[in-house]
């Protein structure tokens, strides 16, 4: 019996570049892999729990600039399938600008979406 495959949506950046790829709840980044995840409440966070901004109706992931109330981190869910993202991409729709408190995560901090062998949060191997 064949499992039903989950729907991709495309994340882009406000270039209009699709960085991201969601499979809700999960985060894909270009090459499939896992680097985040969704709340119901669009809150996205890492692969370590970190919070990392919102996901917008456009669909991007933007951040304030000055985040001086972080959100508590949060236990991730259970590491999913490396996922095959769609041969085609639909074309990003109108991006309106973004306030001067705001920044967009996948072209400004992208770094904060790594996969989990990567990045400053990794736990050291013995």
């Amino acid at each position: 019996m064949n499992t039903p495959r989950p729907t991709i949506i495309p994340i882009y950046t406000t270039k209009g570049d699709a960085e991201a790829f969601l499979a809700y709840p999960y985060l894909f980044n270009r090459n499939g892999d896992w680097v985040g995840f969704v709340t119901p409440k669009r809150d996205v966070y890492s692969v370590m729990g970190q919070y990392v901004g919102t996901l917008t109706n456009d669909p991007r992931i933007v951040r304030k600039k000055a985040t001086s109330t972080l959100k508590p981190r949060l236990k991730p869910p259970l590491k999913p399938q490396r996922i095959y993202l769609p041969a085609t991409i639909p074309l990003p729709p109108m991006m309106p600008e973004l306030s001067h408190s705001v920044i967009d995560v996948l072209l400004d901090a992208p770094e904060l979406l790594h996969t989990i062998d990567s990045g400053d949060q990794r736990q050291d191997m013995d």
